[in-house]
């Protein structure tokens, strides 16, 4: 299987940032789903789910990364996806 988007124009969909020491920042077209399945209301096209565990608006981010002190791993948020859903492990590939 190719990577994804090499060679080929590619429609981006949803875009999901890391910020350094902090949430992922998602924007784009997108559907946030409960653990039933039910999709969550949203108010914007941008939200911040959080990373460090410790939010009392999870999956959101409500900013208590800062008062924990929450650090990523060196490079964390640098790190490109992986180019293939091959690379992805296989518990966090699901089927449409």
């Amino acid at each position: 299987m190719d990577a994804v988007g090499i060679g080929k124009p590619r429609v981006v969909a949803a875009r999901i940032t890391p910020c350094k020491d902090g949430p992922y920042i998602v924007r784009g077209d997108f559907e946030v789903l409960d653990a039933d399945g039910n999709p969550l209301a949203l108010r914007r096209g941008t939200i911040a789910l959080c990373r460090c565990g410790r939010s009392r608006a999870r999956p959101f981010c409500d900013g208590t990364h800062k008062l924990v002190g929450f650090r990523t791993e060196a490079g964390a948020a640098e790190d490109p996806a992986p180019r293939s859903i091959d690379a992805l492990p296989a518990e966090l590939v699901t089927p449409d």
